[in-house]
């Protein structure tokens, strides 16, 4: 007779001879609520979350249930019109997606074989690109983000022409995640006009409610889906618009790229309520999220002056997100930090591990309480 250890034993060894072999010993996207799990609502009331880049506060919506028991449409038709009246671009330009994490894998999916073909990513970049390429088999290829005299975490457009031919999808995370920074949109044009021929050039820009008008304009991203066939915008509702628990996103590109992610996607990526709570906000609720951004903005910008003050930080990057990247002055400053908000509930987020990025920190800039709070308890340390 075995005992329930021999049991398990067992069933791992059988599932690690079953499975893909790099998948056994992979490290999955250490999300937020993987480093820190929220528990129950008594848990989480009792924290501040300063380190998933959530809007604050708590939206009000009202459901119906009728027609519960049926599956919903494949893409939603109010959806889609409220998004497509949002963005300013027709329907068939538009793919309803479980956030845009569905958008990056379906677009790995698609032109990616597994084993054969790569993707670009520009580090310090958003995790994700790299966990769905190596969950699908598909190489990475990194060509890191360079720093100029001007500005920082800038495009290596040189690297990227060395890459021709050898990737079939690159990644532009805009405004940059965990960095903050918009990329110019000289820059993303010369990335699409280097591999018009050879790839698909996606521009994530979760963050894109953050950005000044002059840096994302609705009609510069418009002009490169329209006259660019190798573009594709990744956008989702879970930043400006507080509703990351719904998981909905968006991805935005020419009829012949929906129409083959449309082919990958699963036949009811939107659940009704999703589509019946996304829909009101883009209909209703546009002045509201404008202010939200407007008031995250405002305390962004008082945060980072705070920051460039404190005798334990040594540099803040700019940023057009919804949250600040501080470099301290080395790991015992930044463990310090970490640490000590850590033990009076306020999380944020560590990215020293990240290229370039040693002994930088980020916060999410939540509620005007919350962030007060935080400068509070750093002023003690």
């Amino acid at each position: 007779m075995t005992s329930p250890v021999d049991d398990t034993l067992a069933t791992t060894a059988l599932i690690t001879k079953l499975a893909r072999e790099e998948l056994v010993d992979m490290v999955p996207y250490q999300s937020a609520r993987r480093l820190f799990a929220s528990g129950n609502n008594e848990q989480a009331n009792s924290k501040t979350w300063l380190n998933a880049n959530e809007a604050p506060g708590q939206g009000q919506y009202q459901l119906h249930s009728e027609n519960i028991n049926r599956y919903p449409d494949f893409q939603p038709q109010a959806l889609l019109n409220a998004y497509s009246n949002y963005c300013k671009l027709p329907i068939e330009n538009i793919l309803a997606t479980r956030g845009a994490d569905e958008g990056i894998e379906l677009i790995i999916r698609s032109f990616c074989r597994a084993y054969q073909d790569n993707i670009l990513i520009c580090p310090p970049t958003y995790g994700m690109y790299a966990i769905s390429a190596e969950n699908h088999g598909a190489g990475i290829i990194s060509v890191p983000l360079v720093n100029t005299r001007e500005a920082k975490c800038q495009l290596d457009l040189e690297g990227l022409k060395q890459q021709v031919g050898k990737v079939k999808v690159v990644f532009l995370c805009s405004p940059g995640n965990p960095t903050g920074n918009t990329l110019p949109v000289a820059q993303i044009q010369s990335a699409i006009d280097i591999f018009k021929d050879s790839a698909i050039v996606v521009v994530d820009e979760a963050y894109y409610e953050y950005t000044n008008e002059e840096l994302g304009a609705e009609q510069v991203n418009n002009k490169l889906i329209s006259q660019c066939d190798n573009v594709i915008i990744l956008r989702t509702l879970s930043k400006a618009f507080a509703l990351a628990g719904l998981r909905c996103g968006f991805t935005l590109s020419n009829t012949d790229v929906i129409t083959l992610l449309s082919k990958v996607i699963a036949p009811y990526p939107i659940a009704a309520p999703v589509a019946e709570i996304a829909s009101k906000a883009l209909t209703n609720d546009l002045s509201i999220m404008q202010a939200r951004v407007n008031a995250a903005n405002h305390l962004r910008e008082q945060l980072s002056e705070w920051l460039k003050q404190q005798k334990w930080c040594s540099d803040v990057f700019e940023s057009d997100a919804n949250f600040v990247l501080f470099r301290c002055n080395n790991t015992d400053d930044k463990n310090n930090v970490f640490n000590f908000l850590v033990e009076h509930n306020i999380l944020i987020r560590d990215q020293s591990k990240q290229q370039q990025l040693e002994n930088c920190l980020r916060i999410s800039i939540g509620s005007e309480e919350e962030v007060t709070r935080l400068k509070q308890l750093l002023e003690t340390l």
